[in-house]
């Protein structure tokens, strides 16, 4: 299959330099020229695509480790549909993967869907050493991929001579593409797992439009959409995916607490059938009714432990629904709410063990799991790709899966039942559908069963 998708990639020369701001300038200037744009973010982050998505209406991940190469392109063509251009974000460094390798990194990723890429090089301090590191990306792989350079934090007086100096450096092979001014108004607040999310920023729209007004005005747009727009046909087989089945109903948790969804995962749930209902285990006082499975995203439920060990009526209705057979996937912040307890306020007690800060990350980074023995998303000895990204942990993580690094470091992993996934552990179904199939098989069989 081929398809023309106009595309570019905003890529960064390491993180912090301002890839998430340029991204969310570019995103929102081209959305108010009234076109249609998608976007896509590098990598497994969950909170940069509710900014995308925000602006957008869409957003998705590309992730290499999780997907090979036609399926990159694949959920690239399928954002794409129906818009006039698609907007890639990096994550950290572009040649940064796996390790030191580049494995995995956002250079992976421009070169297995042939994006052209942006290079956002962080102006603060510097001047012509800026050429020496725009030439070290430019040619440290052979085909680097980068077409443009955008300055980020640059004064307005220098991006002149910085434009006229890569122009006469490059011969066009790199193009200046502008420069956003330091705009210390429009900065996004952090916290442990990375910015807050796009819901949390009162003032995000204000800050949007003021991004918007300045990339209209320091920003070379039209280069950035010819750009695109030169992009080669993306050529692909499309995966074969799980067919439609008889219709479902899952409850999805989705508030300020569950927020880390992978919306392509539930979209693959949509493709064979199931009815998504949304629900708050914050404000609601019960599940809804007419579930025939759960699924229980991460987040930050530590942030919100008081409010959530205070609503016990939701408590109560999970623990029920879970130990009448609902088929359940939960994954990291959801495992917590289904222990004993979470920074000392009683959860569901579904699941023992105590979930406590750790005051670092635990356990970060990419995963195979291997499961050790069959339970409701596969078979004993099936795996899928996964990853961890927490700072607090259980007394009690589980131990239904054989969870490895690329380095090698192995660790037990989660709760696999007949009904139930529970761990730490994040995963995209699309990074092995025949879970999503045996998931949504088993919402069925259950349903049949109370029946």
């Amino acid at each position: 299959m081929e398809k023309r998708v106009p595309r570019l990639l905003i890529a960064g020369g390491n993180s912090g330099c301002g890839k998430t701001t340029v991204t969310c300038a570019i995103l929102r200037a081209l959305t108010d020229r009234g076109m249609g744009v998608s976007a896509l973010k590098c990598g497994p982050d969950y909170i940069d695509p509710m900014f995308h998505r925000h602006i957008t209406g869409s957003g998705g991940n590309l992730d290499p480790f999780f997907f090979g190469r036609d399926k990159l392109r694949y959920l690239l063509s399928r954002h794409a549909e129906g818009r006039e251009i698609t907007v890639i974000e990096g994550v950290m460094g572009y040649y940064d993967g796996l390790g030191i390798s580049d494995e995995g990194s956002t250079w992976t990723i421009a070169r297995e869907t042939e994006t052209p890429a942006v290079l956002v090089l962080n102006a603060k301090g510097a001047s012509r050493s800026l050429l020496a590191e725009l030439e070290g990306f430019a040619r440290f792989h052979p085909d680097s991929g980068i077409r443009g350079v955008i300055f980020n934090r640059c004064a307005p007086s220098l991006y002149p001579l910085l434009a006229q100096a890569v122009e006469e450096h490059f011969s066009g092979s790199v193009r200046p593409l502008g420069y956003l001014p330091p705009m210390p108004d429009c900065s996004l607040e952090s916290r442990h797992l990375g910015l807050v999310t796009a819901g949390e920023v009162e003032d995000l729209d204000v800050k949007l439009r003021l991004l918007s007004e300045q990339a209209e005005h320091s920003l070379d747009l039209t280069g950035l959409i010819s750009l695109a727009d030169a992009a080669a046909p993306l050529s692909y087989t499309p995966p074969r995916l799980p067919e439609k089945r008889e219709k479902i109903r899952i409850g999805v948790a989705r508030d300020r607490a569950f927020c880390f969804i992978y919306e392509d995962s539930l979209e693959l749930l949509r493709d064979m059938g199931a009815e998504l209902q949304d629900f708050s285990p914050l404000s609601d006082a019960a599940l809804p009714e007419g579930l025939d499975g759960l699924y229980l995203p991460g987040g930050y439920p530590e942030l919100w432990a008081k409010e959530l060990g205070e609503n016990r009526a939701m408590l109560c209705s999970l623990r029920d629904a879970l130990r009448n057979g609902l088929p359940c996937v939960a994954e990291c912040g959801g495992f917590m709410v289904l222990t004993g307890t979470l920074a000392g306020e009683p959860m569901a007690g579904v699941l023992p063990g105590d979930c406590t800060d750790t005051g670092k990350l635990t356990r970060f980074g990419y995963i195979t799991l291997r499961a050790g023995e069959d339970n409701l998303l596969c078979r004993a000895g099936e795996e899928i790709r996964a990853h961890e990204f927490h700072r607090w942990d259980c007394t009690e993580p589980g131990e239904s899966f054989a969870a490895e690094k690329p380095t090698g470091r192995k660790w037990r992993a989660a709760v696999g039942t007949k009904t139930l996934y529970a761990g730490f552990p994040h995963f995209h179904f699309l990074a092995n559908p025949a879970f999503a199939e045996n998931f949504y098989d088993a919402c069925l069989k259950g349903r049949e069963q109370h029946a």
